[in-house]
C-alpha cells in the first residue's frame, strides 16, 4: 500500500463527475481547493454549497502519514480499533526522536540504543497492520511524503502540523491528531469544518537574494499567527509558477504558523519536473489526463476577489529577503531592516548558531543554494564566526548532495552534519551550554521559533529565515549583516562581498541513492505478535476513558489560568519529553508546565484548592483525580497553536480535566479535546476570562441538555460566597456530542463496530 498508483488513478477518475456536480451545486467557477474537497467528499455525502466555516463536512482522505513522536500514540489507539489492516495507505516515519549533539553517525547510532524499545514497538505495529515504516535516519516525514507520496489533486491527513508541506505537489494535506488518524485508517469518515479560503496572488519573479522562503515569511507578518486559522491558503498566479515544487512545499509548510487548514499551489511544469524526478512519471501521465481539474477556475484567478474570502497579493521582484522574530514566525522584518530593529529591541547581534533544514528548508535545491554562499565564502577566505549545523530532509537528498559535492563548502567552514532528522526545529538538540540559559541569538531556516523550542533556553532569540541568508548571516556572525549591501573582511583583510546564491532546482544527474530506508509491511500480518511490557517506561497500552454521566459537571476546581500565548509547546513539551510519546501517564508530567499561570505569572505553579499550598501543575491535577475533583483550565487567544500533538489533549484528559475554556482555540488542538471527550468551549464574552479567580469553583448549569448551536452556562462560584454566571460557545455537532458522551471518538468508534 505504500506506492500505490491504482489508487491515484482512482482518485482521479473520480474528478470530472464530482467537480461538475460541485460547480452545479454552487453555481460558480471553483478554486483548486473547492475541487479538491468536493472530490474527496465521503461517498453518500450529498454535493451541496457547504458554508465555509461553518458546515461540518464527512471527507475521504487518499492515505495518512505519521512521525514517530506521535505514531506512538495513534498506533497505541489504532490497536484498540478492532481492525487487522489499515483501510488507506498509511505510513510511519522515525524522525523525531534522534536527537542533534555531534554529528550524524554518532547521533544516529546513540538514538538507536536509546530508542530501540519504540523503534521496534513502531517497526513491527507498521508490519502488523500493513503499514509501511521509514527506518531512523531515512528523513524527515515531510521531505519523505513529497519525494515519495504527495501527487496532485490528493487529500492527506498526517499527525504532524506541517503535513501540509505536501501542498508544494499540490495536495489538500491537513495535519490531524492521531484519533483523527485512527479514524482514517480504520476505515471512518473525517470530519472538517468546510474551511473558509485565502487567495494569494503571486506576481513577478524572484531574484538575487529573495527565495521561496521569503514569500511564507511576508505572508506570516501579514496574517500574523491566527491570521489563516480555518482557511485554506491557495497561491495562485504567474509567480506562483515559476517556484519550484520544494519552493512551493517550503511555503505550504510554514502555512500551519499562520494557523491555516491548509495551503496549496496548482498543477504545473515545476510539478511535473519533480514528479519525474523523483521516478514518478506514471503520475505525471495520470495528472495529465485530468490536468484542468488540478488548478483553479480560470475565472477564479482572474477575478479572485468575488471567490476568496481575502486575497494577498505579492511581487516576487520586489520582495526583499526577510528575517522573523525573535519568539513568534510572524514578527516580520526585511533583511536591510534588522540591524535597527535589533538594536532598538535589544535583541542580541552576535550570532551563534546557524542551522539549515528541518521539513522547512532540506530539499536538494535548498542546499544547494545555501551551499553556493558557503563555496564562496571558502574561496574568498572567510571564516564562519557562528557555529553551523545542517539537517538534509532525507537520505535521497543527503547521498545526492554529497555525491555532488554540495556538503563539503559546509564542512570546509567545519559546519556539522547531523542526522536526516528533525533535531533541533523540534528541541532535539542537546546544545552545549543551553543549560546555563544565557541570552543569545540563533539564525535557522525551521519553521517555528518559539521560546524554549530549539535548545530549552528561554534567553535564546532564535529568528527564521532562508537557508541561503542563514548561511551568509551565519559566515558574517552578524544579526545585522545584509548580504545585499553588506561587505566582510577576509583573511587578507580585504573587504569582499558575496555574490546572490545559485542552485540547481534538481540534480542534473538525478537522484540517487544506496538504501532509502524505507520497510514494506508484511503481506500477511495476522502472525504478528505486538509486544508491550507492563514496566517498560516508554510505552504503554491504553485504557479506555469513561463515559460521561450524563448530568452536569459540578464541584469542578481551577486548575491553571494561563496567561498569554499557550502553545502545544506550552501544554505538552517536546525536546527531552518525546521519549514518553508513547507512555500517557509518564508524560502527563509535563503538562501545562510551561504556561504562565495568570494568578503570579510563574510557570509551572498553581495552587491546590484542597489544600491552599502551591505546587506543580502536573502533580495538583494528579492530586484533584484522586480526590475524585474534576478541574478545569482557561486560557487566552489562540490556545493549543502549534503541533498537532494529541499529547496536549489526551495529558489534560488522563489526570482528570474536564473542560479548556478559552477566547479562542487553535484548529487542530480544539479537534483533539473533542476526539478525547472532553469540553473545548470559548467565552462567549472575552472579558468573562478576567472573572475567573484563582480559588473558583466551577459547575455547569445545563450540560445535560448538551446539544449543536446551544450555549452553555457555567456558574462562577467564589471563594467569598458571591457567584456569577457566564455563557460559553461551542462549535460541536452531534456527531461531537457523541464523542463526548462515549468518553471519546475511539470510545464511540468501538461501540458501533460492537453494535
Amino acid at each position: 500500500m505504500a506506492f500505490d498508483i491504482e489508487m491515484i488513478k482512482a482518485v482521479y477518475e473520480k474528478f470530472p463527475s464530482r467537480i461538475a456536480a460541485a460547480r452545479n451545486v454552487v453555481g460558480k467557477p471553483l478554486t483548486l481547493s473547492e475541487k479538491i474537497l468536493y472530490a474527496h467528499l465521503w461517498d453518500g455525502v450529498a454535493t451541496t454549497s457547504f458554508e465555509r466555516g461553518k458546515s461540518y463536512v464527512d471527507f475521504a482522505p487518499d492515505r495518512v502519514a505519521m512521525q514517530d513522536a506521535t505514531a506512538q500514540m495513534a498506533l497505541l489507539q489504532f490497536m484498540q480499533a478492532g481492525k487487522s489492516k489499515v483501510a488507506v495507505p498509511s505510513t510511519a516515519h522515525a524522525d523525531h526522536l534522534i536527537q542533534a549533539r555531534v554529528g550524524a553517525t554518532k547521533d544516529l547510532q546513540e538514538s538507536l540504543n536509546k530508542n530501540n524499545e519504540v523503534f521496534n514497538f513502531l517497526s513491527s505495529v507498521c508490519n502488523k497492520y500493513g503499514i509501511g515504516f521509514w527506518k531512523p535516519g531515512a528523513g524527515i516525514i515531510h521531505q519523505v511524503v513529497l519525494e515519495n507520496y504527495a501527487f496532485p489533486g490528493g487529500m492527506m491527513i498526517g499527525t504532524d502540523s506541517h503535513t501540509v508541506n505536501a501542498g508544494g505537489l499540490g495536495m489538500v494535506a491537513i495535519g490531524v491528531g492521531g484519533a483523527d488518524a485512527v479514524d482514517v485508517m480504520a476505515g471512518m469518515a473525517w470530519e472538517l469544518k468546510f474551511p473558509k479560503l485565502i487567495g494569494v496572488k503571486l506576481t513577478g519573479k524572484m531574484n538575487g537574494w529573495t527565495s521561496a522562503k521569503d514569500v511564507i515569511l511576508k505572508v506570516a507578518g501579514i496574517l500574523t499567527v491566527k491570521g489563516g486559522t480555518g482557511a485554506i491558503v491557495e497561491y495562485f498566479g504567474e509567480g506562483a509558477k515559476s517556484l519550484s515544487a520544494t519552493g512551493k512545499g517550503t511555503i505550504c509548510n510554514m502555512g500551519a504558523e499562520i494557523g491555516a487548514t491548509t495551503s496549496t499551489f496548482g498543477y504545473d511544469d515545476a510539478m511535473r519536473r519533480y514528479l519525474r524526478a523523483t521516478d514518478r512519471a506514471d503520475v505525471v501521465e495520470l495528472a495529465d489526463k485530468v490536468a484542468e481539474h488540478l488548478t483553479g477556475d480560470d475565472e477564479v484567478y482572474a477575478n479572485p476577489e468575488q471567490y476568496f474570502d481575502q486575497v494577498i497579493e505579492i511581487d516576487l521582484s520586489t520582495l526583499s529577503p526577510h528575517v522573523n522574530g525573535p519568539f513568534t514566525p510572524d514578527l516580520a522584518t526585511p533583511v536591510a531592516e534588522m540591524r535597527e530593529k535589533a538594536t532598538k529591541n535589544d535583541w542580541p547581534l552576535k550570532v551563534d548558531w546557524g542551522l539549515i533544514g528541518s521539513c522547512t528548508n532540506s530539499s536538494y535545491e535548498d542546499l544547494a543554494r545555501a551551499a553556493s554562499i558557503a563555496k564562496q565564502a571558502v574561496e574568498k577566505g572567510l571564516t564562519t564566526k557562528s557555529e553551523f549545523g545542517i539537517n538534509p530532509g532525507s537520505e535521497q537528498v543527503r547521498f545526492t548532495a554529497e555525491r555532488d559535492g554540495l556538503l563539503k563548502p559546509f564542512e570546509d567552514l567545519n559546519a556539522t552534519i547531523f542526522t536526516n532528522a528533525c533535531g533541533p526545529c523540534i528541541g532535539q538538540w542537546d546544545r552545549a551550554g543551553a543549560d546555563k540559559q544565557e541570552k543569545n541569538t540563533i539564525i535557522h531556516s525551521f519553521n517555528r521559533n518559539f521560546s524554549k523550542r530549539a535548545d530549552g533556553n528561554p534567553n535564546t532569540h532564535a529568528f527564521v529565515t532562508s537557508p541561503e541568508m542563514v548561511a551568509a548571516i551565519a559566515i558574517s556572525g552578524d544579526l545585522g549583516f545584509n548580504p545585499i549591501t553588506d561587505t566582510l573582511t577576509n583573511d587578507k583583510g580585504e573587504q569582499v562581498k558575496l555574490d546572490p546564491p545559485t542552485g540547481d532546482e534538481l540534480p542534473s544527474k538525478g537522484f540517487d541513492v544506496e538504501d532509502n530506508g524505507y520497510q514494506a509491511p508484511a503481506a500477511d500480518g495476522s502472525g504478528i505478535e505486538i509486544l508491550v511490557s507492563t514496566d517498560s517506561q516508554r510505552l504503554q497500552l491504553l485504557e479506555p476513558f469513561k463515559q460521561w454521566d450524563g448530568q452536569n459537571i459540578t464541584g469542578a476546581k481551577l486548575l491553571i489560568k494561563a496567561k498569554g500565548k499557550c502553545t502545544t509547546d506550552h501544554i505538552s513539551m517536546a525536546g527531552p519529553w518525546l521519549r514518553y510519546r508513547g507512555h500517557l501517564d509518564n508524560i502527563s508530567n509535563n503538562m501545562l508546565i510551561g504556561a504562565v499561570n495568570a494568578f503570579g505569572e510563574k510557570t509551572n505553579e498553581v495552587v491546590n484548592q484542597l489544600t491552599g499550598t502551591k505546587g506543580e501543575v502536573p502533580a495538583t491535577a494528579r492530586a484533584y483525580k484522586a480526590a475524585g475533583v474534576s478541574s478545569i483550565v482557561v486560557g487566552d487567544h489562540n490556545y493549543g497553536e502549534g503541533s498537532s500533538r494529541e499529547h496536549a489533549a489526551m495529558e489534560p484528559r488522563h489526570l482528570g480535566v474536564v473542560a479548556v475554556i478559552v477566547k479562542s482555540f487553535a484548529r487542530i488542538h480544539e479537534t483533539n479535546l473533542k476526539k478525547q471527550g472532553m469540553l473545548g468551549l470559548t467565552f462567549d464574552n472575552e472579558a468573562d476570562y478576567d472573572k475567573v479567580r484563582e480559588d473558583d469553583t466551577f459547575n455547569f448549569i445545563d450540560l445535560a441538555s448538551f446539544a449543536p448551536d446551544k450555549q452553555l452556562t457555567l456558574e462562577l462560584a467564589h471563594a467569598d460566597g458571591t457567584k456569577e454566571q457566564v455563557k460559553l460557545n461551542h462549535t460541536y455537532n452531534q456527531q461531537q456530542i457523541d464523542w463526548f458522551r462515549a468518553g471519546s471518538a475511539l470510545n464511540l468508534i468501538k461501540l458501533q463496530a460492537n453494535s
